[in-house]
């Protein structure tokens, strides 16, 4: 019995338009800023038409990507709300698969602009199989105090014992298909953008990845123990916004480019990967093809890495021991150079920056579960 399992981050499916941009030009969109504004409400009124003007073409291309992963069970990140997500199924999904993903769910975080995890569920799997949902818990609420993680360190980054330590979620679901359980752990990791000063992005915000990671582990830990015995079916989903490795990018599209993977010794995965803990199935592709995401902030500043995981549980793993992701990357736009042999034919309208599916790629694995 064989389930399709996929995860993407859909990039800020929104139903509220964002006006912090007036005051804030960290937030305002490059093209407004070409133009002068005399007030708020002039500005209100072009970010509206803006934000309109893009979003059909936006939630076309991401609706093909995610029709793209053939997924049965698809976990979502950068969700508004449940409203937003009916909207978008039911407006650009329903119209190029029909009938399915009627089970929907989305938990209440604590991101400050507002976004979640989700869940999407066919009915049944492609082969037939009933995928039944049993439950549903959110951890939002667990504090570092409350997960032994209230740490000197930690608090003189300003993060108090008392605080959450998710900034989104870590949304267990319990499910049944075809009469076995499986659950799924939904995370949006810490964004790479630092909370010290004078410390670059990623290795600012580490200690906080690396303390939301450990949270899940022990809750895993605490639901399924800590040996790797047969027949614990879970799987971690979602953007964890860390790295092991990432392709650095030389060159230039008239010159050429180069491509170089390296290795990264710190990063948030190791909690979750380091001992066996947790597997991760995108390591059975080449090294140089595990990337769901490019990074730029100039010629200066390139790679590709991945960010976006299914991580399986050892005996999930084990049972799939030849099961290899697929990495859905006809909606990323012409901006990201493609190493050798791996370009693809690129959704209609896609843009060189914009408009594109998202910026991560939707990855998927087909599973045997028995």
């Amino acid at each position: 019995m064989s389930l399709r399992l996929a995860t993407f981050n859909v990039e800020n499916l929104m139903r509220r338009f964002d006006f912090s941009g007036y005051r804030n030009q960290l937030n305002a969109d490059r093209a407004l800023s070409l133009f002068e504004i005399k007030d708020e409400a002039q500005y209100r009124l072009l970010e509206q038409a803006r934000t309109l003007s893009m979003a059909d073409d936006t939630r076309q291309l991401s609706a093909l990507a995610i029709a793209d992963t053939r997924a049965d069970i698809i976990c979502l990140q950068e969700v508004d709300d449940i409203d937003a997500l009916k909207a978008f199924e039911y407006g650009y999904l329903f119209k190029m698969i029909g009938s399915g993903y009627r089970q929907k769910y989305v938990s209440t975080g604590n991101d400050s602009r507002g976004i979640d995890v989700a869940v999407m569920m066919k009915e049944e799997t492609a082969h037939g199989q009933p995928i039944e949902f049993v439950r549903m818990t959110s951890h939002a609420t667990v504090t570092f105090e409350e997960m032994g993680l209230a740490t000197p360190g930690l608090e003189a980054l300003g993060f108090q014992p008392f605080e959450r330590i998710f900034r989104r979620d870590c949304l267990e679901i319990d499910l049944r298909v075809g009469g076995l359980p499986l659950t799924l752990y939904v995370l949006h990791l810490k964004s790479q953008q630092g909370v010290r000063p004078n410390v670059p992005g990623r290795d600012g915000a580490m200690p906080l990845r690396i303390a939301e990671a450990t949270a899940a582990r022990r809750i895993i830990e605490a639901r399924f123990g800590k040996d790797h015995a047969a027949g614990k079916r879970w799987a971690i989903c979602g953007d964890l916004n860390d790295y092991r490795e990432r392709v650095l990018i030389g060159g230039d599209r008239y010159a050429g480019y180069e491509f170089r993977p390296v290795g990264e010794e710190q990063s948030a995965l190791n909690v979750l990967l380091g001992d066996g803990f947790a597997v991760n199935v995108m390591e059975r592709r080449p090294e140089i093809d595990r990337w769901t995401l490019y990074h730029t902030r100039g010629p200066q500043e390139r790679h590709l890495c991945q960010l976006d995981y299914i991580l399986l549980s050892p005996s999930l793993a084990e049972t799939n021991g030849k099961a290899v992701p697929d990495i859905i990357r006809r909606g990323q736009p012409y901006r990201t150079p493609f190493p050798p042999g791996q370009e693809v034919e690129r959704y209609p309208r896609v843009g060189w920056d914009r408009p594109k599916a998202s910026d991560h790629c939707p990855i998927a694995i087909t599973l045997d579960l028995r």
